[in-house]
């Protein structure tokens, strides 16, 4: 399945030119013709992870589109390049301050954009493959937490024999094995047997 490139210039022959590329490329380009288009195009369920970004765009400019993108992006799974005009030192340094990951001016060479495309392609699919690990640790840590099987039970004093072939308290056991917290009361048998009314 190709990877979704969200490519947002006001420009149509740019717009035309990254899509004709994109496609070659085995990619999926998506256009936005402003900067609001792009960024409703970024708040769908299955919006771009890759996101070609041009700063001058009426709307919402190229920085305002990727500040919003940044504070609802806590996964961290997009990455965006900015292409554009723009040039000086200080503007590189204000679309990496703003959560840019990469910057390229116009005109671009389409080998390096495809270098560029490619590095970040492979820092999602990394980051993606991250996730899930992360995804089946927490579920192996929560597996571990639950208790499972048959556990030898004294029929007399209710202790339970543990992994060591030991016996011990329920309580301590189920502390151990578990993120149950033991709080102790009684019951009305109990109750009615030990303190019984007077």
């Amino acid at each position: 399945m190709s990877m979704k490139v969200l490519v947002a210039d006001d420009d149509l022959t740019s717009r035309n030119i990254l899509q004709a590329l994109l496609k070659q490329w085995n990619m999926d380009p998506i256009p936005a013709k402003d900067g609001l288009e792009a960024w409703d195009v970024l708040q769908k369920p299955d919006s771009p992870k890759l996101v070609l970004l041009d700063w001058q765009m009426p709307g919402l400019d190229g920085i305002d589109v990727l500040r919003k993108l940044k504070a609802v992006d806590s996964s961290g799974l997009s990455y965006v390049i900015f292409l554009t005009s723009r040039q000086e030192k200080a503007d590189l340094v204000s679309a990496l301050d703003a959560g840019a990951d990469d910057y390229l001016s116009k005109p671009f060479d389409a080998n390096e954009l495809r270098a560029r495309i490619d590095v970040g392609r492979r820092f999602l699919e990394l980051r993606m493959e991250l996730m899930e690990r992360m995804n089946d640790l927490q579920e192996a840590l929560d597996h571990v937490k639950t208790l499972q099987g048959i556990l030898p039970v004294c029929m007399h004093c209710h202790k339970i024999r543990n992994d060591a072939e030991s016996w011990e308290a329920i309580e301590t056991y189920l502390e151990s094995h578990s993120s149950a917290q033991i709080s102790h009361g009684l019951c009305p048998e109990c109750l009615e047997k030990y303190y019984p009314k007077e």
